[in-house]
């Protein structure tokens, strides 16, 4: 469905505008499916990226600081969100043999499982998206959102 018709839209006041308005409705609809994918498994998509970021660094941890730097979507308390993973025994907080004062992160062996059981799940809804896109649309698609991003 055109996003004219998606927004009860006859109109935009350019092209650009259209764009915008378009790359937010489809993040939203990304977003919703993702939150929809990871939901039967306890977490959310802030915690999902939290954990996919400590994945990415085990056994080493993060200080808090380095977790909110690398996330997709800005998460306004990341301390209440590594909050919520401690309580599900997916993480663990600890020092940094470097500098005691700095607190890390740590992914746990239950919050490698629970990534690891969700991937199956993760694996079919992107190879939904490869049959959506092709890797020449989906690699302009990827540059503009990089040109756009870095503009602002």
């Amino acid at each position: 469905m055109a996003l004219k018709d998606r927004i009860k839209q006859r109109s935009f006041s350019s092209a650009q505008q259209e764009a915008m308005l378009s790359i937010l409705t489809c993040a939203d609809a990304l977003n919703r499916r993702m939150e929809e994918v990871i939901a039967p498994y306890g977490i959310t998509g802030p915690q999902y990226n939290v954990l996919r970021i400590l994945r990415g660094v085990h056994p080493e941890g993060h200080p808090r600081h380095e977790i909110t730097s690398r996330m997709i979507q800005q998460a306004p308390d990341v301390t209440r969100l590594i909050d919520r993973l401690i309580k599900q025994g997916l993480v663990v907080r600890g020092k940094s043999n470097e500098d005691k004062r700095l607190s890390l992160t740590f992914i746990t062996d239950k919050g490698l499982d629970l990534l690891a059981s969700i991937a199956p799940t993760l694996q079919q809804f992107e190879r939904h998206l490869r049959n959506t896109l092709s890797q020449s649309d989906a690699a302009a698609l990827a540059r503009l959102s990089d040109v756009l991003r870095e503009s602002l």
